[in-house]
């Protein structure tokens, strides 16, 4: 029984540094072997950390909102006494639930040298709701937080009386009804008068005319897999306008069909099945370009494909993508699309599910976008814009009628396909799009 200090753990991701998000035990509390001490970010996961002793915390090491490498001592915990199992290297995946209901982290172990008992749910709650006031899980609060929603504000139903994700969301979209239409205060300042003179003028600081928000987590790991990809692949880009008439009309009678009662529907479904479609006409769409060590080059063309959907979260942009796309039926994609934006607006997105992307699509059109030139994400070939769909005047047999209409487009690495190929490729998409019908083939 003595003093220990926890380091911070290599979370098994080949990564170097992690930001302290935040803490959940304060100097003076009593802790358990497995009781969570803090949640990090990485570059590509929020990761709950688990405590590997049982004792009183003693200093917290590290501030939240602080970048600290692997092997940096986070925290001491006096007269600690360390679980009988030594802890391994945590797993790149969430906290999952233990069987009495606390949160174990993949790879520490479950805590069985611990001898005291754990709080049934009921009584961990009161505790929740003595110290904070408002009964919520850690996913629920990290949510919240995301979302910019103070929980104090929402009305919970859960059975506990505590608030959930529902809960959450559901205030969130209420609130953003009124967000979009307020009018920004206008700063008090609305000019500044610079002196002229020989001696140069130092700059304001920042605070008052700017704001400096620094780059680290999932934006220092796009930024750089960004930069990588412009710089390496040279980029070229097509598009095409396309009537969606029938996609709409397909996802009007797919959301009235028993099948996807349970199931989000959306123009972006059939969007990822017309390119896995496509993807299988024009292979050399989903292959990578491998450098290898002895200076040449190969092109890797994959028989598979891992549909990669951009997603913007509170957290960055993400690239979740879901495996073996080509397997799934209708709603199949169907649930997998919704499982795979859940888990991101969660910000539950494991690094596994970002890797080995073949593929990916972007959903620009949520944001009122007709087209764009995407970034092609690192280690793929071609990633596709889909655009707003609306409704504009188009002819068909010779007669101008209003149709719905988007615009697809689409950036490639010329090194891997020809004008020709991608060209084929956008083809397919959009003939998809036109007539669904085609996905029977």
């Amino acid at each position: 029984m003595s003093e220990q200090i926890f380091h911070l753990p290599d979370v098994g991701e080949g990564l170097t540094e992690a930001e302290i998000v935040q803490w959940r035990v304060a100097p003076g509390d009593t802790v358990e072997v497995n009781d969570v001490l803090v949640e990090i970010e990485t570059a590509k996961s929020l990761v709950e950390l688990p405590s590997p002793f049982s004792g009183t915390v003693g200093e917290l090491l590290a501030p939240e909102g602080e970048t600290v490498t692997v092997g940096a001592p986070i925290i001491t915990i006096g007269g600690a006494a360390a679980d009988a199992e030594t802890p391994a290297p945590a797993q790149p995946e969430p906290a999952a639930a233990s069987d009495d209901g606390g949160a174990v982290l993949v790879g520490y172990g479950t805590g069985a040298g611990a001898t005291s008992r754990r709080k049934r749910p009921a009584e961990r709650a009161e505790t929740v709701r003595a110290s904070v006031g408002v009964v919520a899980k850690p996913p629920v609060r990290k949510l919240a937080r995301d979302l910019g929603v103070t929980l104090a504000e929402v009305t919970p139903t859960g059975p506990a009386g505590e608030v959930t994700r529902d809960d959450v969301v559901r205030h969130a979209e209420q609130a953003s009804v009124f967000r979009n239409i307020a009018t920004p205060t206008a700063p008090a300042e609305r000019e500044q008068t610079i002196p002229v003179s020989a001696a140069p003028v130092p700059a304001p600081p920042v605070g008052e005319r700017e704001e400096a928000i620094p780059v680290k987590g999932v934006r220092k790991a796009t930024a750089s897999g960004m930069v990588r990809s412009a710089y390496t692949a040279p980029h070229v880009s097509v598009w095409t306008d396309v009537d969606a008439t029938r996609t709409m009309e397909l996802v009007k009678r797919l959301k009235a069909s028993p099948d996807f009662a349970d199931i989000k529907v959306s123009p972006l479904l059939i969007m990822a099945r017309a390119v896995i479609w496509a993807v299988r006409r024009t292979p050399l769409i989903g292959a990578a370009w491998i450098d290898k060590e002895d200076g040449s080059a190969e092109i890797r063309v994959r028989n598979y494909v891992n549909l990669g959907i951009a997603a913007a979260t509170p957290r960055g942009l993400l690239v979740p993508n879901i495996k073996d796309a080509q397997d799934l039926n209708l709603r199949e994609l169907a649930k997998a699309l919704e499982k795979l934006t859940l888990t991101a607006r969660e910000g539950k997105t494991t690094p596994a599910d970002q890797q080995g992307g073949t593929i990916t699509i972007t959903n620009i059109g949520v944001f009122g976008m007709d087209a764009g030139t995407p970034i092609i994400n690192p280690g793929e070939s071609g990633i596709v814009a889909m655009g707003t769909i609306r409704q504009k005047p188009w002819v068909v047999d010779g007669e101008v009628r209003p149709r719905f209409v988007t615009t697809v487009s689409g950036s490639f690495d010329h090194r891997v396909i020809d004008g020709d190929g991608m060209s084929r490729f956008i083809a397919d998409v959009a003939s998809i799009l036109e007539e669904p019908a085609l996905l029977l083939d």
